[in-house]
């Protein structure tokens, strides 16, 4: 049967051609699935457009654009258990990196047409839907700092050559992180809540790899004094998404919790899936199996038994963390 499915479309993500791009997306998918195309604009936005075709009722909600066209249709998705798929068109794809989703045009197409459903933990930040992640100050400054050109001149390393430049002017400040009634105060560069990150997404790899399905955010703080141990620990952070291994720092402390709230003093910048928000403090919580996606069939349906935490063992990961 045909089913019917509404592609939220971004015109002026990525670099290639938007119109042959949605001329393939439509061939590849046509006649199997009817497509009601809605293009995004200045006026109306990925997230409205997609509470629109929900409210209509439809099979399939698809997302195509950069990280922050697919975040914010993915927005209007949570809780509603309809399909969300994404077809990556931007340029550091965190989303599909993340959940291991297909980075191209024909193999997002085939994943709709041929793949399965997951089912995926979404999150409020200060009430706002949170897909990927929060980052408060370093992670904050390095996406402020990567502009539109230099985004499509060097992609992903945008972000990477930001972060290293802003290292030789990031001051710390203080964080109260507070869990559970349990309140602790550090010295930070960054403090890094993930829902869901790929491995390009360096201040969020404390504990080696942030699991999307486990009903727990992934906390990384960056407690570096000085340039020198920033850089360390941004060398050490990439190791830990490449090896698989936790980080071994003591200026880095990583634990995994159901909710947190983070203030700051001096307050500092905010990315919210990608978009800057002002704000002196972030509560944050998780919606375990708050989003379904749409997954190549390939992808493992369950996370191994060997990584699954309670709420209980992330508390105490929380009291070891803080000592």
């Amino acid at each position: 049967m045909t089913r019917s499915a509404t592609l939220i479309f971004n015109p002026i993500a990525g670099q290639g051609d938007p119109e042959q791009d949605l001329r393939t997306i439509w061939k590849l998918l046509e006649p199997d699935i009817t497509l009601d195309i809605q293009l995004t604009s200045k006026e109306v936005g990925a997230n409205e457009l997609a509470k629109q075709a929900i409210s209509r009722g439809i099979d399939l909600l698809i997302a195509s654009g950069g990280d922050g066209t697919i975040s914010s249709a993915a927005e209007a998705a949570i809780g509603t258990g309809i399909p969300f798929a994404v077809i990556p068109r931007g340029t550091a794809n965190a989303f599909a990196g993340a959940l291991g989703l297909p980075n191209t045009i024909q193999a997002a197409c085939e994943t709709i047409l041929g793949g399965q459903t997951r089912v995926v933990d979404a999150a409020t930040c200060n009430g706002q839907p949170m897909v990927l992640l929060a980052g408060i100050g370093l992670e904050a400054e390095a996406v402020e700092q990567a502009d539109r050109e230099s985004k499509n001149w060097l992609g992903k390393l945008a972000y990477v050559i930001a972060g290293l430049t802003k290292l030789g002017e990031i001051e710390s400040f203080e964080a109260e992180i507070e869990i559970d009634n349990f309140v602790s105060k550090v010295q930070a560069i960054a403090v890094t809540i993930a829902n869901a990150a790929p491995p390009t997404s360096v201040l969020a790899q404390g504990a080696a790899g942030v699991i999307a399905d486990d009903g727990l955010l992934d906390v990384t703080i960056v407690t570096s004094v000085n340039q020198l141990e920033a850089i360390n620990a941004m060398t050490n952070l990439l190791g830990t998404a490449l090896l698989g291994t936790a980080a071994e720092r003591e200026d880095i402390i990583y634990l995994r919790t159901k909710r947190i709230k983070v203030t700051t003093e001096p307050a500092q910048k905010v990315v919210l899936d990608g978009e800057l928000i002002g704000t002196p403090s972030v509560e944050i919580e998780c919606i375990p199996g708050g989003l379904t996606v749409v997954v190549p069939a390939t992808e493992e349906q369950t996370t191994e038994e060997a990584t699954e935490e309670t709420t209980e063992e992330a508390t105490e990961e929380t009291m070891r963390a803080f000592g």
